[in-house]
């Protein structure tokens, strides 16, 4: 959190690593979050533990990679966080669906009241469109491109866009 507090712009995305000195990753990340809610996350460690990957995910990172990622992934990782709110590598995506698939069966399946434009727009956010692409997609300015995906973190409670897209997989909102 030093580092926040002598940067003069603040960054977008923070590659935040969960082995630090003074403060761990996990307590920096909910730091972050609570100061600074408009800053990306990206975890970046050696921990592969699956439970560990999913609660940081239900924390609302924007996303997670491995140390022995190579280069071209994390630029991936970084590009995608900046343009769509998340980026997960497939085995992580393959996780958060395993899990899910897992808890389905144990929980009451939540609704939210969507309209059909929330649905429609709730899909293309989970096929990583971004602001401008959906505004494009529906022929709408950007601005109400940016009110469909605040309306619908609001409308399920999503602490972020990355959320919002494993509340729509896990509830079967939408099938991508």
């Amino acid at each position: 959190m030093e580092l926040l507090s002598v940067i003069k712009i603040l960054p977008d995305i923070i590659l935040l690593d969960l082995r630090m000195p003074v403060m761990d990753g996990v307590e920096a990340q909910q730091k972050i979050r609570e100061l600074y809610p408009g800053i990306k996350v990206i975890i970046l460690t050696m921990e592969d533990d699956e439970q560990f990957i999913l609660h940081l995910i239900s924390e609302g990172v924007n996303g997670y990679l491995l140390k022995n990622a190579d280069p071209v992934e994390m630029e991936q990782a970084i590009l995608k966080v900046y343009e769509k709110g998340f980026y997960f590598s497939e085995d992580i995506s393959s996780l958060v669906l395993k899990n899910l698939n897992k808890k389905e069966k144990a929980e009451t399946i939540f609704n939210p009241d969507f309209s059909e434009r929330e649905l429609q727009v709730l899909k293309l956010i989970c096929k990583e469109y971004t602001n401008a692409e959906i505004a494009e997609t529906f022929d709408v300015s950007i601005r109400t491109a940016e009110g469909y995906r605040q309306k619908l973190v609001e409308k399920t409670g999503a602490k972020n866009i990355a959320g919002l897209v494993v509340l729509a997989l896990k509830h079967k909102w939408v099938t991508i």
